[in-house]
């Protein structure tokens, strides 16, 4: 059974190794398609999407936790990337308690403490494994912006101004919190396994909630990204922040998926 597995992963790697770029384009846009029509055939409740989303970045968490634990390093892993995560989980569940606690509520808590176990682990225990002088994006290039942003477009509430701030700054974080992480791998020149997994999962992870808003604002004719906000700007905001967020993990997720075609994982990333 392995061997006529692996001869058909093969036979498509081939395949598409000798296909043009705009023909691999036009198949991942295909397959995506066909992935958002089963997804909105199978899944009836828009809360799904949000709660499988938080479900595989707690996966991937979790992974990346027991990696530090066994393999006793960080090595390959940002705690730039793991300090912004916490900053708009943080935020993000002040907001969410303050306004409508829920059950994702209760899953940004999860993500949120097992972050913070993350960061401890790299500032104290493992800290003679991580390798600072190549984790070195500015913050305050990332988080600058994210504030300027949320007090000019925000969410209206029927509640105080800096709750609609503070929930806009968090998920414009959100949006680029995984740049760190990037620019490490590229500057390490190299894709550590775990953390390999860990980015991963974050692609996955917004492809779910990616289809949310695909499906919801097809369903609705475009008229859900004008619904809720500040000038109606917010929510089409919040759905280009998802794009963006998309397309920067998305590099990664392709050259993961073609690296693990060919029977290998990634452990270098493109230039």
């Amino acid at each position: 059974m392995g061997s006529k597995r692996d001869f058909a992963v093969n036979a498509v790697s081939q395949w598409l190794k000798k296909k043009s770029m705009k023909v691999k384009i036009s198949l991942g846009i295909l397959l995506a398609f066909c992935a958002l029509v089963a997804l909105n055939f199978t899944i009836r409740d828009p809360r799904y999407f949000f709660r499988a989303s938080a479900t595989i970045h707690i996966v991937g968490l979790i992974t990346l936790i027991y990696k530090l634990f066994t393999h006793k390093t960080c090595s390959g892993l940002s705690l730039k990337s793991q300090e912004l995560t916490a900053v708009f989980l943080t935020t993000k569940v002040g907001c969410s308690a303050y306004l409508h606690a829920n059950l994702h509520t209760v899953l940004d808590i999860i993500l949120l403490l097992l972050t913070l176990l993350v960061i401890w682990l790299i500032r104290f225990k493992l800290k003679s494994s991580y390798i600072k002088e190549i984790d070195n994006m500015w913050l305050s290039f990332l988080v600058v912006p994210s504030i300027i942003l949320g007090t000019v477009i925000h969410p209206y509430t029927t509640h105080t101004w800096i709750v609609g701030v503070l929930w806009a700054f968090s998920t414009y974080l959100e949006s680029i919190s995984i740049l760190p992480q990037l620019r490490y791998m590229q500057n390490a020149k190299m894709v550590e396994t775990f953390t390999g997994y860990y980015v991963f999962a974050l692609g996955v992870s917004r492809f779910f909630s990616m289809a949310f808003w695909i499906i919801h604002t097809y369903e609705t004719r475009g008229e859900y990204l004008f619904f809720w906000g500040h000038g109606y700007f917010w929510m089409l905001a919040v759905f280009i922040s998802e794009i963006i967020q998309s397309f920067i993990l998305a590099d990664f997720c392709y050259y993961y998926i073609k690296s693990f075609m060919k029977g290998k994982l990634l452990k270098k990333m493109p230039v």
